[in-house]
């Protein structure tokens, strides 16, 4: 090998290229295939034999591959990992990666008969019956939930056996089966199947295979909570928390607040006490401190309840001060970072547990004020005091507003108003809101100079303020100034497109202004978002009536009963319609349902027996007649009717009762007296001479009232400038004698005519006078409260919300 090396020759030392030739013999391949030792190595396991003791030199002078050498092992190499082929040939290419070889072959497709690959698919598909279970029970359809969660049931039981047929039972997916069993058992429970729920619970409480399964003891006793036993329910929860380590504080906390909220249902206000002042102290929350006042409340304990409202004001919320959301630069980065953090998920998540902060702390002073102190003034006095050296110190005003509703629901307006007055020099936002009330007290006691005062003051404060605008818009509709509170209107539905009142009192103001297609739009919009209103559906109705189209009228008085199916106002407005229309019959079948419900409305009376007698069944129409008579006592004509109908049946004997016991009530009435003497002369009664002599005075006087009156008309300018003229000694005598004439002629004037029905000197009628769906001011305009909170549902309700989730 020695004959391949060339040596640069000593003088030649600026030969740039010298020694590009020199190499290392260990790289020689060409004299390989005459190398012993090698070709031995490759051809058989010899390089990978333990090293002899005596070095092997091969015929190259350089050690064999494993040969020990001075004390040191070669190390052993790879030869096909090199490019060295067993039938390197001299001159071949250097292929050390085997590219010349062509693709590797393919794949060994997969076997979809073996047992484990049907395993596979199966594990699959049964995860994917429990996620699409999952996701119809959060979309709501709870049905098709119970169905999937039941395939997936049995699916993972033919699954468990296969693999017991194949593997060891160390093999089973545990986790697998926990999982479908779970959401099996819930979805048992949303669909209120209890029963079902608790059973499979049971089967995963009692696998000792299951980790942490006695946790889910919560859940049965929240069915148990569902199914009124409560007893049981408080045994599960004590056992779950038995079963929770105590590093687990959270958890524990939800279910003692679960065993308190279980006492209260039974009336155990004491361990109830017990159990929420243990959670004030160890972690204190606003529902549990809400809770502790009802406790203390229900058994009365006044000074544990100011205590435990303390409780609640001193709660963490855990929210940042808005301070954070306000650029504290003009740098247009942070600037832009400010933007996008000022309405996500994390701030409207702190303006959630804000509000429903606010909402206990409300709802609880309006709930221990009256009871804590001698009145309800001092006890809202205390609770504003507490309030104000809060974090909540912007509460205080909307207490002192609640302070005043309060007064009003106590029927003591002059205190309401006296307090609502006390907020017109604080700032803005306050000021408006109690103007707005004020408004609104003024408006509904007519006092409209007020009222529109006091709205022009909320509309100055907060010219945003929709309901102000809306009250000022009710004042200048009172006063008849239509188009001015149609924009006033406007412009609140500008401020708040979601102001309902506003857009209503815009439909009623187009409706005076006989503008009837724009009203039509004003309530369809807002039948679009209240779907179910008595008032919008009644309005729609009683426009498209105005606008002559009874067809419409009538479809939407048939979706207006289906809201309030017992409103006799409604049947009765269908029963004209109908009649108008010509059908009879259905106008019949809503005046008799009409009636059914109220009996009282004289219309439908009249409408019901006038409709018998023309069916010629004049016997039903006697009852309603009789009814009339009863509402209205002092009219004869319903009991004239009476006797007209057992006339006209044919029953003469009851039909003379009757008219003599309306004579003997209207003894100066002329129509009775005519019947009386008809029906006398035909049955051939002997009092027949007595009625006709009482006709005949009747008539008389009939005559001269008449007479007087006329005479009284054609002299009455003579008359009273002779009165005028007269000397003051005849004074006297002339007084007295027009006293005299007055009297007699206030006698004359109140006989009837012939053809009058007689009615008493007091003419007042029972009123009977229908209040349709919008309630007495149906055509008058909504008025906008600014009532802050009016939520009067303290206990069961807020109890509801402490059952920990499944």
């Amino acid at each position: 090998m020695m004959q391949n090396v060339h040596l640069a020759p000593e003088t030649d030392e600026d030969d740039l290229y010298s020694g590009y030739n020199d190499y290392n013999p260990i790289y020689d391949t060409e004299e390989l295939e005459n190398d012993t030792a090698f070709q031995q190595a490759v051809r058989t396991s010899h390089g990978r034999r333990p090293p002899s003791k005596t070095s092997l030199a091969s015929s190259m002078g350089r050690p064999v591959t494993g040969a020990i050498q001075d004390g040191v092992t070669r190390p052993m190499t790879a030869v096909r990992a090199a490019g060295f082929t067993k039938a390197a040939l001299r001159g071949s290419a250097f292929d050390p990666l085997g590219q010349s070889r062509g693709p590797a072959p393919p794949l060994e497709a997969k076997n979809e008969d073996s047992p484990e690959e049907k395993i596979r698919q199966l594990e699959k598909k049964v995860n994917e019956l429990v996620e699409e279970s999952c996701i119809a029970n959060s979309c709501g359809d709870l049905k098709l939930a119970l169905e999937k969660a039941k395939d997936a049931g049995r699916k993972e039981r033919v699954l468990v056996r296969q693999r017991e047929q194949v593997t060891t039972p160390e093999n089973i997916n545990l986790d697998l089966t926990y999982s479908v069993l779970f959401n099996l058992a819930s979805q048992y429970s949303a669909n209120e199947m209890y029963a079902e729920a608790l059973n499979t619970y049971q089967v995963i409480v009692k696998n000792k295979m299951f980790s942490n399964a006695g946790r889910l003891k919560v859940n049965m006793g929240n069915i148990y909570l569902k199914q009124r036993n409560y007893s049981k329910a408080i045994k599960f929860y004590r056992m779950a928390l038995d079963q929770i380590p105590s590093v687990y504080k959270d958890m524990r906390i939800k279910v003692m607040q679960n065993i308190a909220v279980t006492f209260i249902k039974t009336g155990q206000y004491s361990d109830a006490i017990n159990s929420f002042e243990h959670i004030m102290s160890m972690a204190p929350n606003l529902r549990a401190g809400f809770n502790l006042i009802l406790s203390y409340f229900a058994v009365g304990d006044r000074d544990k309840m100011k205590k435990a409202f303390q409780k609640l004001i001193a709660v963490p919320l855990g929210v940042d001060e808005d301070d954070k959301y306000i650029s504290p630069s003009d740098d247009p980065h942070t600037n832009l970072v400010i933007e996008a953090i000022k309405n996500d998920h994390l701030r409207q998540m702190e303006r959630e547990r804000k509000a429903m902060a606010e909402k206990y702390i409300m709802t609880a002073a309006k709930l221990i004020a009256p009871v804590i102190e001698t009145s309800f003034a001092v006890g809202y006095d205390w609770c504003v005091e507490v309030v104000k050296a809060s974090q909540y110190v912007e509460l205080a005003n909307d207490l002192e507003i609640n302070k005043a509703i309060t007064y009003l629901r106590q029927k003591d307006f002059n205190q309401a108003v006296e307090t609502l007055k006390t907020f017109e020099k604080k700032d803005s936002r306050v000021k408006s809101a109690a103007a707005t009330n004020l408004s609104f007290l003024y408006y509904l006691e007519n006092e409209l100079a007020q009222a529109s005062s006091y709205a022009d003051l909320a509309v100055n404060s907060d010219r945003y303020n929709p309901s102000a605008l809306t009250n000022k818009g009710n004042t200048v509709f009172a006063n008849g100034d239509y188009e001015k509170a149609a924009e006033f209107y406007k412009e609140a539905l500008r401020n708040d497109s979601s102001c309902t009142e506003a857009l209503y009192n815009i439909g009623l103001t187009y409706k005076r202004l006989n503008r009837l297609d724009e009203a039509l739009d004003c309530f369809l919009k807002l039948h679009a978002i209240l779907r179910n209103s008595a008032q919008v559906l009644y309005q729609i109705a009683n426009v498209y009536e105005l606008m002559e189209d009874p067809n419409q009228a009538i479809e939407w008085l048939m979706q207006l009963i289906s809201v309030v199916p017992t409103d006799s106002r409604v049947l009765s407005k269908l029963g004209e319609l109908y009649d108008s229309e010509g059908d009879k019959s259905q106008a019949f079948q809503y005046y008799y349902e009409s009636y059914r419900y109220f009996p009282s409305n004289i219309e439908v009376i009249e409408w019901l027996g006038a409709y018998y007698i023309d069916t010629q069944f004049c016997e039903k129409a006697i009852q309603y007649f009789e009814r009339a008579s009863l509402i209205q006592p002092t009219q004869v004509k319903w009991q004239l009717m009476v006797a007209s109908c057992f006339r006209r049946s044919g029953n003469y004997q009851k039909a003379l009762e009757t008219y003599k016991d309306v004579h003997r009530k209207f003894p100066e009435n002329v129509e009775c007296l005519r019947f009386l003497v008809r029906l006398c002369t035909d049955i051939g009664l002997r009092e027949v001479q007595e009625y006709a002599t009482k006709l005949k005075r009747l008539e008389k006087m009939k005559e001269i009232r008449e007479q007087r009156m006329k005479s009284g008309r054609d002299g009455s300018g003579g008359s009273r400038s002779r009165r005028e003229g007269s000397a003051s000694s005849d004074s006297g005598q002339n007084c007295s004698a027009s006293s005299k004439g007055e009297r007699l002629s206030a006698r004359l004037r109140a006989l009837p005519g012939t053809d009058e029905p007689y009615e008493s000197s007091c003419n007042k009628e029972i009123d009977v006078s229908y209040v349709d769906p919008l309630g007495p001011q149906i055509e008058r305009p909504k008025t906008a409260a600014k009532k802050r909170i009016d939520d009067d549902d303290f206990a069961d309700e807020e109890l509801g919300d402490d059952l920990l989730p499944e």
